[in-house]
């Protein structure tokens, strides 16, 4: 994150549904940050736009709210500033009309503006209306005098044939270089790491195959439910919200052949590749949850706005296969859930025991990217218990960002992709392809959910999951062990000269 953007000098961000909580609580507070880091252009111009009508002052209260961090008299100057670049425009999302007046309110502000502006539409939209806004966007509000970029927040269809729908559709209106399909993990520090981890040290890469892997699972944990949008979440379900747009991504970037190059369709190339060698999900891979009350805490179905009879999944484990050579026969593990026992998302590799062991307490080498909380890289190990003895104890090779890099301010994700939009750079946004592949793998399981011929188990509000988890994730080859992330507190006097 460095340097000025090469997006044109001057510039229009309009934020679509304005009014929202992902405008809110997300879109506003990355540019806030980026404007407050220089990193914005300097003639800039950022409109809110959405159907609820307020004034200026009350938008400004609204957004103003998530604007964090403000404690200097710098910072609050460049908050002040930052909201009077800020204007608020109400308006419906299916009338020409409305869209011509947003165009009007976007042409006076240009005509401040030296050379005419390029413009930058964040559609923090619901689905339902992507391609009807979009429409209207590109016959009213699109700009002959700059470049024109638009940002489509997922989720990016129900299924292969609904995505098919809408991104034909969109792309009936826009070009696929001006497109930017986001996916807000692939903004995170340490889901970008993976490339450079993996492929500016060959010493990894070389370990990251079928000979030496027993098994990778990438771990989405949320200790919180659905509450206050149960409803919006029945619709789709937590395969759909965060298995086959985060989790998919994140196992592209662990599993990929290195790329051509460094450029965004090299790196884009090497995803689909390695995505169109995964098969569609078996039903025999699938272990579903859906949470009950406990501890004081609601169930699923306790929400009103839930159907009592709901088939939907709030955890899912699946088992997806990658079959080529480097990675044939290595089970690959996405585990997601909410209302669970923490708040956690990593990538963890799980070599294979060594044959012949000398030290038969030997634990299995992990390695692992942490990318919340704490973000961290660290590799498990064993080594010789300190002392006179030959015993072995399990510890890390550690690299956590918060001490290792203490003097470092690490950017939120859509900070990172909102600047990638504005420089016009794709790498770290889905592609027509990618999106395609993708839905391929999760298509049939999404469809046999539906149906009702897969049934979640029942798990309690605050626990690991659905009782049957460690029987469904050993059954691949995985082994637990209990030390967890900290700096292991094993008992030496237990295995001091155990060999």
């Amino acid at each position: 994150m460095s340097g000025q953007p090469s997006f044109d000098k001057e510039t229009i961000i309009v934020v679509l549904g304005a009014s929202g909580d992902l405008a809110k609580k997300k879109t506003y507070p990355a540019l806030f940050n980026l404007y407050r880091l220089n990193l914005l252009p300097k003639a800039l111009a950022i409109i809110g736009y959405a159907r609820t009508k307020m004034d200026k002052d009350t938008f400004h209260g609204k957004i103003g709210e998530f604007l964090k961090g403000v404690d200097s008299d710098e910072d609050k100057k460049k908050k002040g500033d930052f909201l009077n670049i800020c204007t608020y425009t109400a308006g419906a999302y299916d009338k020409d009309e409305a869209f011509q007046q947003l165009n009007k309110d976007m042409e006076e502000r240009e005509s401040k503006f030296e050379n005419g502006a390029s413009r930058l539409f964040y559609m923090a939209l619901p689905p339902n209306v992507f391609t009807v806004v979009a429409e209207g966007l590109k016959k009213n509000c699109y700009s002959k005098n700059g470049h024109n970029r638009i940002i489509i927040e997922k989720p990016f269809g129900k299924d292969l044939e609904s995505s098919r729908e809408m991104m034909g559709k969109l792309k009936e209106l826009w070009k696929e270089e001006e497109t930017f399909r986001i996916d807000h993990y692939l903004g995170k520090e340490m889901v970008k790491n993976l490339l450079v981890t993996r492929f500016a040290n060959p010493i990894i890469d070389a370990v990251l195959n079928k000979d030496l892997v027993s098994n990778v699972q990438i771990t989405f944990k949320e200790p919180f439910g659905t509450e206050g949008r149960g409803g919006y979440f029945d619709e789709f379900g937590i395969v759909r919200d965060i298995q086959q747009n985060h989790l998919s991504q994140v196992l592209s970037l662990v599993a990929m052949e290195k790329p051509k190059s460094f450029s965004a369709e090299h790196i884009r190339d090497a995803k689909v590749e390695v995505l169109k060698s995964v098969p569609p999900i078996k039903d025999a891979d699938v272990l579903l949850g859906q949470y009950t009350a406990a501890k004081g805490k609601p169930g699923y179905k306790d929400d009103d706005t839930v159907p009592k009879d709901s088939n939907c999944p709030t955890f899912a484990a699946l088992t997806l296969w990658v079959n080529n050579k480097r990675w044939e026969g290595v089970p690959f593990i996405m585990k997601a859930g909410k209302a669970l026992n923490e708040g956690k998302v990593e990538i963890r590799v799980q070599f294979k025991d060594e044959k012949n062991k000398l030290f038969e307490n030997a634990q299995r080498n992990e390695l692992v990217w942490r990318v919340q909380p704490q973000e961290a890289i660290y590799e498990k190990i064993c080594t010789k218990v300190p002392g006179l003895q030959m015993g072995t104890i399990p510890t890390d090779l550690d690299l956590t960002y918060k001490d290792r890099f203490s003097d470092f301010r690490l950017p939120e994700a859509y900070e990172a992709l909102i600047l990638d939009a504005l420089n016009g750079d794709h790498s770290n946004f889905v592609r027509d392809d990618e999106l395609d592949v993708s839905w391929k793998i999760f298509t049939p399981i999404l469809h046999a959910i539906d149906e009702g011929k897969l049934k979640p188990e029942s798990y309690e509000y605050g626990s690991r999951g659905p009782s049957g988890l460690d029987a469904f994730i050993e059954k691949y080859g995985f082994k637990r062990a209990d030390d967890g992330y900290d700096w292991p507190k094993t008992n030496v006097a237990k295995v001091a000269g155990k060999m």
